[in-house]
């Protein structure tokens, strides 16, 4: 149930080259240091959703191989990783989106 794009990729590249220009760009004087970066904010999020799509697969192996029978909780942890991802994606509509207005903007 993993899917291959979440740990490389395009994708991930992108939303770390979003982020690079997002460190970049800002003053470092200006912000406080107990908050998280943005982009330490999206590499972590990705992180998480991966995390909950290997564990779903890992459900699901265990389902098939008879190592448990806990339908529920395997359905469950699919379930959970799905809408990470999807939220993930939509997340990531959004940046790209964003990015690229800014990107058309006339100085």
């Amino acid at each position: 149930m993993a899917d291959p794009s979440i740990g490389g990729g395009a994708g991930l590249d992108l939303l770390r080259a979003i982020g690079t220009q997002f460190t970049k760009t800002s003053d470092a004087s200006t912000q406080p240091t107990s908050e998280k970066d943005f982009r330490s904010f999206l590499l972590e999020s990705l992180e998480k959703v991966n995390q909950l799509q290997t564990e779903a697969d890992q459900g699901v192996q265990k389902l098939l191989t008879g190592e448990t029978d806990n339908v529920a909780e395997v359905f469950s942890a699919s379930k959970k990783a799905g809408v990470a991802f999807d939220l993930l994606m939509e997340i990531r509509n959004k940046l790209v989106d964003a990015y690229n207005e800014v990107q058309q903007m006339r100085v």
